[in-house]
């Protein structure tokens, strides 16, 4: 099983940017598809973005392709997501979280605690 650790979320201005880390122990992230999720305060959590394991292929929500890039270092086993020019509607905990299979399954069975992203003026 791995661990997984969410860091580098915090109180910014629209239009600013955060990178959020999501560091992993007790097993190496190659062995596993990463994906980030996110969930304001009364919505349904929703996926935002997801890197393969077997190609470094990514995927993105609609709602933040082209702002937000996600990107792995197998050397540091973390797993990043770069979030520029950021809105409002961003606001809610970030968590990340890993599964064996695929991308676009449901079976993420390790998830981080979150960490919280604030958007706002």
């Amino acid at each position: 099983q791995v661990q997984l650790v969410e860091s580098g979320g915090g109180l910014v201005q629209p239009g600013g940017s955060l990178k959020l880390s999501c560091a992993a122990s007790g097993s190496t992230l190659d062995y596993y598809h990463i994906g980030w999720f996110r969930q304001a305060p009364g919505k349904a959590r929703e996926g935002v973005s997801c890197i393969s394991r077997h190609d470094g292929m990514t995927y993105y929500a609609n709602s933040v392709k082209g702002r937000f890039t996600i990107s792995r270092d197998n050397a540091k086993n973390t797993v990043y997501l770069q979030m520029n020019s950021l809105k409002p509607e961003d606001t809610a905990v970030y968590y990340c979280a890993a599964t064996r299979s695929s991308c676009t399954g449901t079976d993420f069975g390790s998830w981080g605690q979150g960490t919280q992203v604030t958007v706002s003026s």
